[in-house]
């Protein structure tokens, strides 16, 4: 035998040995798959799509379209045959050419991100695939836009799902007409495959049987150790909360304290991942007393609990407590999604109960009037808020799961498509990324509470129309009449900045600001001046609509934070020695972050001072 002999035989034996390895491993993660999809969690029909009314109505309403003005579907069909016709002629003269070793001039580069491989402009067949399947794109995009006699809700419904339709159907999604893959699938020998299955597999045990992509490596961050670090203490607990009071890193501080409440559908550490894009760290730094509150994440035994709950048991003893430890009237609260919503919804409280304890409030992408829907319209429909009902009601809790999922649907390419095409097709491990991890590591919402938030202010929009009842009183949006400083985000899908902006305007105080920041519902909020990264929008003028506001706003280069703080620091008095987190009264009980946001349930038992 020749030495290359030697050599291509060798080659052979180890390309024979990884495919025994693979296919012993593809057995195991076969067997694997079978196990965990035997015990898949049952989820109900009501929260796996629109009721079958909408589909009877669109059906309905393109039918009558079709009978009384068959002239329109007529070119709307004409038209798509036409270029159907005109692509896979373009395709055949290509691939002609191509196979007669004549260059063929690349297309435009796509714009879609999904579409990024090189080779779907450059393949004849990829090629094909792409532009064919833009053109279906564009014509049930068309078919749904002209569709007359729904209401706007319905049609904001119907355009939502046939979107989810035809983003499945992506040939990005699918092995055989993904070219990124299965070039990946021959450079690796099938082992990306083995890998993606492999990741599949672990995602659905993970989450009982149900497809949860993981966004993130899990094993990347740990909160407290390189993530949530900055230094403080816990200084009081209860069934709701845990209140951190943060170590100051300045002389002096303001003497008024500042309040943080974060939104309880996910966890307080977003405003504190890294000490470089840290919110927390940064309001230390510039001499605040600091207090965060640390929500818990709440089991059955929760499921009585009421928005009513939250204010009397977590904002208005959050509150009493960090006055009682600074030895202050007033403090200074902020609020952050929900949290600020229920903010508005205590301040609103605390003025009929004639209790001036809260001395300015800032709002982070809020939303206090629900008139527009934006994006959740079609999840806020009768037919998916029942099914929600039903579930929470039937286990005690609305299970994180559920909410995360919605929001995922909301970027489906970007939360759901693409990293699974990642981690599943590519068999690549989730990157490690900070907030992806922090966005996977949800809460649940107590039963009563979630359902009463949806059908009073969701749905009925009670607090900007009416009044809502909370605590024994009818709360109305322009009770909360303090200083506000308002922040809403420019492409913030989840609280629209225009819905946050009318809120503000009905709310009955005479010092209003707001500010409207680049980019979205996180990155326009976690905005560190040092990345000079995304601008700001303001305008003194709160009388305008919010497209006349918007026109007529100044642009403002960098974040916003420095601006807030000039405002905040004019509400929080004069300077004082720093204080050291806790009291006699109040004694520390752990480091920072605590034991809730970590998951310790057993932490409860020890609830008090």
């Amino acid at each position: 035998m020749t030495t290359k002999e030697f050599e291509n035989d060798d080659a052979s034996q180890n390309s024979l040995g990884q495919l025994e390895a693979n296919l012993e491993k593809l057995e195991e993660l076969t067997q694997r798959l079978v196990k965990v999809m035997g015990h898949k969690r049952e989820v109900p029909s009501a929260l796996q799509g629109p009721g079958q009314e909408l589909y009877m109505k669109a059906a309905t309403a393109y039918m009558a379209e079709m009978m009384h003005n068959p002239t329109k579907i007529f070119e709307h069909q004409i038209g798509y045959w036409g270029k159907t016709l005109q692509h896979y002629m373009e395709a055949q003269q290509n691939m002609l050419q191509a196979g007669m070793g004549e260059e063929v001039a690349p297309p435009a580069k796509s714009k879609d991100r999904r579409f990024s491989d090189p080779m779907w402009d450059t393949h004849p067949y990829f090629h094909f695939l792409k532009q064919q399947y833009m053109l279906n794109a564009e014509a049930v995009d068309t078919a749904v836009a002209d569709i007359e006699g729904l209401d706007e809700k319905e049609k904001k419904r119907l355009e939502y799902f046939s979107r989810q339709i035809v983003d499945l159907m992506s040939p990005t999604n699918f092995l055989g007409t993904n070219p990124e893959a299965l070039q990946r699938a021959v450079e690796t020998e099938g082992q990306s495959l083995v890998d993606g299955l492999e990741n599949l597999v672990r995602d659905l045990e993970a989450n009982d049987g149900d497809l949860v992509v993981t966004l993130a490596d899990k094993d990347a961050f740990q909160v407290g150790e390189n993530i949530g670090t900055t230094k403080g203490k816990v200084v009081f607990r209860n069934r709701l909360f845990e209140l951190i009071q943060y170590s100051p890193t300045t002389d002096q501080v303001h003497e008024t304290p500042l309040l943080i409440f974060p939104p309880w559908i996910n966890k307080f550490y977003i405003m504190d991942l890294k000490p470089e894009n840290s919110l927390v760290k940064w309001v230390v730094d510039q001499g605040y007393t600091l207090f965060v509150v640390s929500w818990v994440n709440p089991d059955e035994t929760y499921a009585d609990v009421a928005l009513d709950t939250y204010i009397e048991e977590g904002y208005l003893e959050a509150i009493d407590v960090v006055k009682q430890i600074c030895g202050v009237k007033k403090i200074n609260a902020v609020g952050y999604c929900i949290a600020g919503t229920t903010l508005s919804l205590t301040l609103a409280l605390m003025k009929k109960r004639k209790d001036n304890s809260v001395k300015s409030a800032t709002l982070f992408t809020t939303m206090t009037d629900f008139a527009d829907q934006g994006e959740f319209v079609a999840f806020l429909q009768d037919d998916f808020v029942d099914g929600i009902e039903e579930e929470a009601l039937k286990t005690g809790y609305l299970d994180k799961f559920y909410m995360a999922r919605t929001f995922s649907f909301l970027r489906s390419n970007d939360l759901i498509y693409k990293p699974a095409i990642r981690s599943y097709m590519m068999g690549q491990t989730p990157p490690a990324f900070d907030l992806l991890y922090w966005n996977g590591d949800g809460t649940n919402l107590p039963a009563k509470m979630a359902v009463q938030y949806l059908r009073d202010l969701c749905q009925k929009n009670r607090f900007a129309d009416g009044g809502i009842s909370v605590c024994g009183e009818t709360l109305r949006l322009k009770d909360v009449s303090l200083p506000v400083f308002a922040i809403a985000c420019e492409t913030d899908h989840i609280a629209q900045w225009h819905a946050s902006y009318q809120g503000v305007q009905q709310m009955g105080s005479k010092d209003k600001t707001f500010v409207l920041s680049e980019s979205g519902h996180i990155a326009g909020i976690i905005n560190p001046p040092s990345k000079n990264k995304y601008g700001h929008y303001t305008n003194p003028e709160l009388g305008l609509t919010y497209g006349d506001w918007r026109e007529s706003a100044e642009k403002n280069d960098g974040s916003w934070w420095p601006r807030w703080e000039a405002w905040l620091s004019k509400q929080s008095g004069k300077k004082i020695p720093a204080r050291e987190p806790g009291t006699d009264a109040y004694p520390a009980l752990c480091d920072a972050p605590g034991t809730y946001v970590i998951g310790q349930p057993d932490a409860r038992d020890g609830a008090g001072k």
